[in-house]
């Protein structure tokens, strides 16, 4: 009973960030347990996670590791087939870390992680001062703010990215493309590539295609790769969403 709880709560929570570098949140800090998890995933999909770029993130834990036990893990995700390049900033002692490791930090991988009560309070203290009466302008533009059009395809090697709005593609994305928004994803076409909406961390996006053959998709960083996804829904018009933080694909009837 144990050892299957252990099977069933991952080491490592795996998500995609809005550029397709992939951010390791580190939940348990069971360095072999991290490294067969992250083995299996470049087993897996080999074309997607092989010599990946990642960013590891300590944020999940109550006290940072010590230098010894985050060298072993980087070094044991680089022998697992990935490539750790920096850790997501935390605190002054991550920083600390992360010069002992070699690595660089980078701020903005965590931001998609925090949930909404612990941002609540610094709005509500800066709500007497003149400055977010003057954002309120600036958000409404946000939401009125046109859908990016992609009327061609988007070819093997390509990125696109629709910032602050949804991405409509009228053609094919390619495999080895990638489409990304913050908003929801519609594609016309066939998807053979990479999908990821909602990529600053929008649980309502979705993603709509007519033949359904990614690479990988994802919402608010949560993901499923071609290998996951059952049989009877390939070549298929599908919707794909979230639902209580689980990634869901059906088809359109």
């Amino acid at each position: 009973m144990t050892r299957a709880s252990m099977d069933y709560e991952q080491a490592g929570e795996l998500k995609i960030g809005q550029v397709g570098i992939a951010n390791l949140r580190i939940r348990t800090l069971d360095v072999d347990q991290l490294i067969r998890e992250m083995r299996e995933r470049v087993e897996r999909a080999p074309k997607l996670f092989g010599r990946a770029a990642v960013i590891v993130d300590f944020g999940g834990l109550t006290r940072l590791p010590d230098t010894a036990t985050a060298r072993a893990l980087i070094d044991g995700l680089r022998g697992a087939g990935v490539i750790p390049v920096a850790l997501a900033y935390g605190t002054r002692e991550t920083e600390t870390l992360s010069e002992q490791l070699g690595l660089p930090l980078l701020a903005k991988f965590r931001a998609q992680y925090e949930p909404v009560a612990q941002a609540a309070p610094a709005p509500a203290r800066a709500a007497p001062e003149p400055a977010p009466a003057a954002s309120a302008p600036a958000a409404k533009a946000v939401d009125v703010k046109p859908g990016l059009v992609q009327k061609t395809p988007v070819r093997s090697g390509q990125q696109l990215y629709a910032e602050n709005r949804d991405l409509t593609v009228l053609s094919t994305v390619g495999a080895g493309a990638e489409v990304i928004s913050d908003g929801s994803i519609h594609i016309y076409g066939a998807l053979r590539g990479r999908a990821l909406a909602g990529a600053r961390g929008n649980a309502d996006a979705r993603i709509f295609c007519r033949e359904f053959h990614a690479e990988l998709v994802a919402v608010a960083g949560h993901y499923k790769v071609m290998e996951e996804v059952p049989k009877e829904l390939r070549g298929k018009a599908v919707q794909i969403w979230l639902d209580q933080d689980q990634l869901k694909i059906a088809a359109q009837d």
